[in-house]
């Protein structure tokens, strides 16, 4: 009697299981896109992140949104990614925001800017600052919408042919240097030189540009910079904590369903988490091995850093004075740094300052 009953509402649960099946089905669509990278394939870190990313979407979701992932120039050229993603010719695009600098400053800010935050102050500022929707709401008139995927950390400050030992040293200098910085740098005698990733080397090695930033020592380490350009400076204080971006276009964004969504946004998250962590875990040694290769670390110049900080302070408010949405962005994360360097300097000032000490002492 027991088992037949039993049996009985077993039987009513499967068929109540097989009529809700199409809804499920319908949450669950198969979708498949294509993202292009500003990156080539060969930067396992920056590339990877996208594919880190696109993996997290495919599991959460039984291999039902799949995202493809293209390296620099198979879909699209580097540096026109996002382009292509607001004109629909792409669904989406892992990229660097501050490539679009030249459409509107404002784009700097999904990066970084020079003298701003660093990669932690970048996430408190993002995740639980408006910083998001701040970015979203100046992304929308360019028909994309943007989740951070992705921070390298503080980068460093460029690889030089020539030594710099004062402000009149970078005078002429043909710089690759990005963005906002490039006018920063501008603002000291730098001629600042738009390039991406790929193309770098060549033009270093043939002399077409003098200096170039890329991020740090594991990525410029497998790039080769070392053995074109000698000397490598610190801290590359125009990117304390730089994000990439994925960036949608809006109407693909729009047609996800909510559980697709909400996934996006985690995978995204997790991947910005994974980026950062993968640098940290790998620089320490590229850097050794790129001492030992010949390279010539240097700090900028005390001199250097604060023309370098004058000229960002100008570019702030010439920009603030003539386009809204920069100076929107600018306000919100003035506020953000001024009380994140407020703490910052109470306990993890303090608790790093004496661990290097202890390391200088060969204690650890």
């Amino acid at each position: 009697m027991l088992r037949r009953n039993f049996l009985k509402g077993a039987g009513i649960g499967v068929a109540a299981s097989a009529v809700a099946a199409p809804a499920i089905a319908q949450s669950a669509p198969e979708i498949n896109w294509r993202l292009t990278s500003s990156f080539p394939k060969s930067l396992d870190t920056i590339y990877g992140a996208a594919e880190v990313f696109a993996k997290y979407v495919s599991d959460a979701t039984d291999g039902k949104f799949k995202i493809q992932v293209f390296p620099a120039g198979e879909l699209a050229p580097g540096l026109e990614a996002a382009n292509e993603v607001s004109k629909g010719t792409v669904e989406i695009c892992h990229t660097c925001s501050y490539y679009y600098w030249g459409k509107d400053p404002a784009f700097a800010f999904g990066t970084a800017v020079p003298f701003g935050l660093n990669s932690r102050m970048q996430n408190a500022w993002m995740y639980h600052g408006g910083g998001i929707e701040l970015m979203n709401e100046f992304y929308a008139g360019h028909n994309l919408f943007g989740l951070p995927c992705g921070n390298t950390g503080a980068q460093m400050g460029g690889w030089f042919r020539k030594e710099i030992k004062t402000v009149d040293d970078l005078k002429g200098v043909k710089m690759r240097i990005a963005g906002f910085a490039g006018k920063v740098m501008s603002g000291v005698g730098v001629v600042p030189q738009q390039i991406a990733g790929g193309e770098i080397y060549p033009a270093l090695e043939k002399g077409t540009i003098d200096a170039a930033e890329w991020v740090g020592p594991y990525d410029d380490e497998k790039l080769g910079f070392y053995k074109v350009a000698p000397y490598y400076y610190y801290p590359g204080w125009w990117e304390g904590g730089a994000y990439l971006h994925i960036m949608i276009n809006t109407e693909k964004w729009n047609s996800l369903p909510k559980n697709y969504q909400a996934i996006v946004w985690a995978a995204a998250q997790a991947a910005n988490s994974d980026t950062q962590a993968k640098y940290d875990f790998l620089n320490p040694t590229a850097l050794k091995k790129l001492a030992a290769s010949g390279a010539q670390l240097r700090p900028y110049p005390q001199d250097v850093l604060e023309a370098c900080f004058a000229s960002a302070k100008a570019a702030y408010e010439e920009i603030s004075a003539s386009n809204a949405a920069f100076k929107k962005m600018y306000d919100a994360m003035s506020a953000v740094r001024a009380d994140q360097y407020l703490w910052f300097q109470v306990s993890e000032h303090t608790f790093d300052t004496f661990m290097m000490n202890q390391q200088r002492k060969k204690a650890l």
